[in-house]
Formats: C-alpha cells, structure tokens, sequence
C-alpha cells in the first residue's frame, strides 16, 4: 500500500464523519423541520376549508326544506341564500397564510354567513311541523356535526400555527428561516368575540 492510499484511507472516515456532522448541523438549523411544519400547516388549513364547505354544502337543502314550510321567510331565506355565495367566493391561497388581511377577509365572510344561518334557524322555532319533519332533523343533526369540526379544524390549525411559528423565530432555527426559506410568521385565527372559539349551539 502507497502512503497516497494510506492517505486516502485516512482522509475517508475524516470526510464521512464531516458530513456527518454537517447534516446533524443542518437538522438541527430546521432545513428540514421548517418545510414539514409548513406543510402541517397547510394539511390542516385544507382541512379547515373542507368543514366549512361541508357546510355550505348543506344549506341549499336546509333552505328547501324550511321553504317547504316557512315560504312566507322570503328574506331570512334570501339572506341565507346570498350569504352562502360570497362565502364560497372567499378564499385563502395556502402560499398566502402569512397574510392576515386574506385570513380575516375569509374569516368575515364565514361569520357572515354562521350569522345568517342563525337567523334562520331561529325562525323555525315558529313551525313545529318543520322542527319535526325528518329530513329537517337529519340536516340539523349534520349541522351540529359540522359546527363542531369546524372548531375542531380551526384548533387544530392554530395549534399547528402556533408551533411553525415558534419553530422560525428560535433559535438556532430562524437562521434558516430568514436565509434560506424567507419564512414569514402564519396568521392564526383570532376569536373576534367572546367564546369565538367555540362550535355555536344549534338548539331548536
């Protein structure tokens, strides 16, 4: 064996130890924990987006029903209707959760339409054949459900906020986060009233 291979064979567990080394380093930095938790938020704002969907989805059928019995609630069944629209008209781009204006915006427009449904719910309390129909009973009891899956989902999603956010502002982290990924702090959901947080009951 020549002292170059000798050399050589020296050099090797020198170089794989290096390298190593350098990828406990970065590990440690967030090259790789900063992506996962992005996409963790992303995951659980996709799941956020499908309750309330779930949810749009099952108000034109809730709207039918109370028409069949409550015609003559012309606006509340409107109201409900146009609420509805612009709802499924807002949304977020998941790229764009960093935006807080984009979360509120869609926020509001949930909140519009929670209130709505609310509204007309609250009119069925005059038609007891209607609180009594069976198909009114089924949407009510997946109205519930829905509720509160979207409060479910909106934890979950700040929850996940919460540590992608701590993740990109601690050290030795948010080296990473601010050269190599740019990363900018995700809005989380803000309760704008009392007990916000919480699925509102739906009582009949």
């Amino acid at each position: 064996m020549t002292s170059a291979d000798t050399r050589s064979n020296l050099r090797r567990p020198a170089a794989l130890a290096a390298l190593a080394g350098t990828a406990l380093l970065l590990s440690g930095c967030g090259i790789n924990s900063i992506p996962a938790k992005e996409e963790g938020v992303k995951a659980r704002w996709a799941d956020v987006e499908n309750q309330y969907q779930r949810r749009a989805d099952l108000i034109p059928n809730l709207v039918a029903t109370v028409k069949g019995y409550a015609a003559q609630e012309k606006d509340v069944l409107e109201s409900v209707t146009k609420a509805r629209a612009s709802a499924t008209q807002v949304t977020v781009d998941p790229t764009k959760l960093s935006d807080p204006a984009q979360l509120a915006a869609f926020d509001q427009a949930q909140g519009a339409l929670g209130q709505s449904l609310g509204r007309l719910l609250v009119t069925v309390e005059k038609y007891p054949e209607l609180k009594s129909n069976e198909q009114f009973l089924q949407l009510q009891s997946q109205l519930e459900g829905t509720e509160n899956r979207i409060a479910v989902a909106r934890r979950d999603y700040n929850m996940a906020v919460q540590d992608y956010n701590i993740e990109i502002r601690t050290f030795p982290s948010l080296i990473t986060a601010k050269v190599v990924y740019g990363a900018q702090p995700i809005a989380p959901f803000k309760a704008t009233t009392v007990n916000a947080d919480k699925a509102p009951e739906v009582k009949f």
